[in-house]
């Protein structure tokens, strides 16, 4: 007997119920059979795809329900083991932002999920996949599978994280970056990028020139970045859960902008520091 996945890549929209194909061999003859299943696929960037399979794996392991997740050995590396239980149905309902809660906090579940068209980046979710990566034994967990984890309290490092590429005009602006540098006493600069022929990036490193850029895959560089002291992020989930798992940092963040956010409240943790500048290019 063999079996095969439809690729993740490949699917399309109305495929979300994620059917799973076995072949089974039988007298000789091969036959198809299937079932459907929770799956997550790749629809956003890793940042994304991190919070969505965390917030599918919270409810998962309530209702002990099995699921496929995309990037899963990727994620893992974090430290973050996405549960996946024993529990298939016939049915499949959409899982979004406006039922999660009454989905997780459900006393019992009879439904497959399909998360995908949703990013789980409300404040209520936000605050929920927060609290729960800092749990004792996640947050144990995720230290020690940072290569990096000798640097945790050791440092007086400052980590920025400039994201621009394809989102550039929402940037929060070289003064956001500028004056939140000002604020902070640092020993190193560290910064990392999607485009390091920006100006925002050449301004900083002219008034700093020992700053250093990092060259890190996603992984490393969230793991490098989570363990400086001092961490000043962009926009997006990946700035986002860089600083979800700084644990013993200081995280200051750019306030929304309502006409600029092309992601969700993800940012409204209690104990970060916000900063309110002009928005400049």
């Amino acid at each position: 007997m063999g079996n095969f996945w439809i690729p993740h890549k490949q699917i399309k929209s109305f495929y979300h119920t994620f059917l799973k194909y076995l072949l089974v061999k039988n007298d000789d003859l091969l036959y198809i059979c299937l079932y459907t299943m929770t799956s997550t696929y790749y629809n956003g960037r890793l940042g994304n795809q991190i919070i969505r399979n965390l917030a599918v794996s919270l409810i998962a392991e309530k209702h002990n329900l099995r699921v496929d997740y995309c990037n899963n050995e990727v994620i893992s590396e974090l430290g973050i083991n996405l549960f996946s239980g024993t529990n298939t149905f016939n049915d499949t309902i959409i899982l979004d932002d406006d039922n999660y809660f009454s989905v997780y906090n459900s006393t019992s579940l009879t439904h497959n999920l399909d998360p995908n068209n949703s990013f789980f980046q409300t404040k209520e979710i936000s605050n929920l996949l927060y609290n729960y990566l800092r749990t004792y034994k996640i947050k144990l967990n995720i230290i020690n599978k940072n290569p990096f984890n000798n640097r945790y309290n050791t440092n007086n490092d400052l980590y920025i994280h400039i994201r621009l590429a394809d989102v550039a005009q929402y940037s929060p602006g070289i003064d956001y970056y500028m004056n939140a540098i000002k604020t902070i006493e640092f020993d190193n600069l560290y910064i990392s990028t999607d485009d390091t022929t920006h100006d925002i990036v050449k301004q900083i490193i002219d008034s700093y020139p020992a700053t250093k850029i990092l060259d890190y895959n996603e992984i490393l560089t969230i793991q490098f970045a989570s363990t400086c002291k001092n961490i000043v992020l962009s926009h997006g989930s990946f700035s986002a859960l860089i600083g979800y798992l700084s644990f013993f940092s200081k995280i200051n963040y750019h306030e929304y902008e309502s006409t600029k956010m092309w992601y969700g409240d993800l940012f409204s943790i209690s104990n970060w520091i916000k900063h309110s500048v002009k928005h400049t290019n």
